[in-house]
């Protein structure tokens, strides 16, 4: 069994379709939520789940407990869905290839730090670009920059906004990142 722990700082809707697409698989499971905000929605879809939710700090973070913490639990698979930090070297080394995270634009543009969320779609719209979409992708020690394993693309369109463009880049996502992480789980198995 390939056990996954999500990483998420916010509301938890990608959290949310991974929990549903896993829940009654064979060969995979969401095995923990991990969060920095305990206020976040994500703490409350966890709950309701089922699955287990660890809130943790920045501090934690940095210090190694979170790593550890997930070490305990056999972790295989890390998966980022809404999570805002930067996660430390010896985090992304303990995980080579198995922690993946997913971005609201069509990387490289838009991506870094500070760029999540609304504040993508709106520098998408200023920059007058013609289409946005979705990267999902493999996290180095670096902001969005890992190995790109999809891209999804959509048109923006003459009248959007922000609010409506993310609502297109949003069903992307829900469409596509459950996909993406099952087949990176199960290339796992054979190497377990």
């Amino acid at each position: 069994m390939v056990r996954i722990a999500i990483l998420a700082s916010g509301s938890g809707t990608n959290a949310q379709v991974l929990m549903e697409r896993f829940h009654a698989h064979p060969d995979v499971e969401v095995t923990l939520i991990a969060c920095d905000k305990p206020s976040a929605g994500v703490v409350d879809r966890a709950w309701a789940a089922g699955v287990p939710c660890y809130l943790f700090t920045g501090k934690d973070l940095s210090e190694g407990r979170v790593q550890r913490e997930l070490e305990g639990m056999g972790i295989d698979l890390v998966v980022l869905a809404g999570f805002l930090r930067l996660l430390p070297a010896e985090f992304v080394r303990a995980w080579p290839d198995a922690i993946v995270n997913i971005h609201p634009s069509l990387l490289p543009k838009h991506g870094g730090k500070g760029m999540y969320g609304g504040r993508v779609h709106q520098a998408v719209l200023a920059a007058g670009e013609a289409e946005s979409g979705i990267t999902i992708h493999l996290v180095n020690e670096r902001y969005d920059e890992g190995r790109v394993l999809k891209q999804v693309r959509c048109a923006v369109l003459p009248a959007d906004d922000a609010a409506a463009l993310a609502t297109r880049v949003h069903a992307l996502e829900h469409a596509y990142f459950p996909a993406v992480v099952e087949e990176l789980a199960l290339t796992i198995i054979p190497k377990k």
